[in-house]
């Protein structure tokens, strides 16, 4: 029988008044720093912002805030200047942001046809990074360069995740409405390999840091799903918990076996994808709407953040992690 799984933890938050968190990123380069998209009215019409934050004595205090004509749905720190983030954005822009300069972006890109729903930046090459639309695209970038170096087409509906391969510079993979997930070569037009993941749309994506070849999957049908790419017809280990669809994953920076989850049924999860049953080993249950972002701090193990519809980052610190 599931053993209940802690609930606690530290907690410090931040309001975001006006503004849906869509994702948060902890900085590379910073301990204390975190970046968070949002968009008003919950991403269907209205502005966006930018938050840049830093973690002090007294808690979460805005550093830098920038304000965009329309929602916000992604954002990643440059992985070669400390100051810089991208931005994905509900009326088909990408921008670059520099925490040293106030009000606009240095560099603004206008190519996808439709809602960008996510960036991500190279962990390895460093120098590029990667945007997925709801146009069906995705394009690669250099953030020096006017405009994209490749556009890659063959999923058949809109794109919600993109991720790099943590040792492979050319490798990414990217989830989507048409149920699949697609592994791409950044020096090939066309996809290297395609996993059927799901019976329904895949929301979330992220690759294991340590575990060459193992990525895992969230999807609308409430299910997590961890994939060997050797042997795609057929997942590892397929996890359930969450009541509604699962809207990101994140594996753990510190330790291969952890993997934490975010949902549209308001709560944050952690399993265990090593052990062979018991897998849920924490439930963090402080929003009290759909949770879209989340993130582990690179230099603080233990610590995560997340961000909610309900208008609050939450940093969580000590999580009482049952092994």
């Amino acid at each position: 029988m599931q053993r209940r799984p802690p609930i606690g933890g530290n907690f410090s938050r931040f309001k975001t008044p006006g503004y849906n968190g869509y994702a948060i990123e902890f900085s590379p380069f910073f301990e204390n720093k975190l970046a968070c998209a949002s968009a008003a009215n919950f991403g269907i019409v209205g502005n966006g912002k930018l938050f840049v934050l830093g973690m002090g004595p007294q808690g979460l205090m805005v550093e830098r805030a920038y304000d965009t004509q329309d929602g916000l749905f992604d954002c990643a720190w440059s992985e070669l200047n400390e100051n810089q983030i991208v931005t994905s954005s509900g009326d088909g822009s990408i921008k670059l942001w520099d925490c040293t300069l106030p009000d606009y972006p240095v560099r603004s890109w206008m190519e996808h046809g439709r809602e960008v729903f996510c960036v991500k930046w190279n962990l390895v090459r460093k120098d590029v990074f990667v945007s997925g639309s709801w146009d069906h695209t995705i394009k690669l970038w250099n953030p020096e360069m006017p405009s994209s170096l490749t556009t890659f087409q063959e999923h058949t509906h809109c794109i919600y995740n993109t991720v790099w391969s943590p040792t492979n510079a050319d490798v990414f993979a990217s989830c989507s409405g048409d149920q699949t997930v697609k592994i791409w070569d950044a020096r090939r037009p066309r996809s290297t390999q395609t996993i059927r993941a799901h019976q329904n749309e895949v929301l979330a994506l992220d690759w294991n840091k340590y575990r060459e070849g193992i990525i895992v999957t969230g999807s609308v049908d409430h299910s997590i799903k961890v994939w060997d790419l050797r042997f795609p017809n057929q997942e590892l280990l397929r996890l359930h918990g969450h009541e509604y669809a699962v809207r990101r994953l994140k594996c753990s920076p510190h330790d291969a076996s952890l993997v934490a989850s975010a949902s549209y049924d308001m709560t944050v999860r952690i399993w265990d994808t090593l052990k062979p049953d018991n897998n849920l080993v924490y439930v963090m249950d402080q929003h009290s709407e759909f949770v879209l972002g989340i993130d582990w701090s690179l230099y603080v193990p233990g610590q995560m953040a997340t961000a909610a519809w309900d208008e609050t980052i939450i940093v969580m610190q000590d999580l009482p992690l049952m092994r």
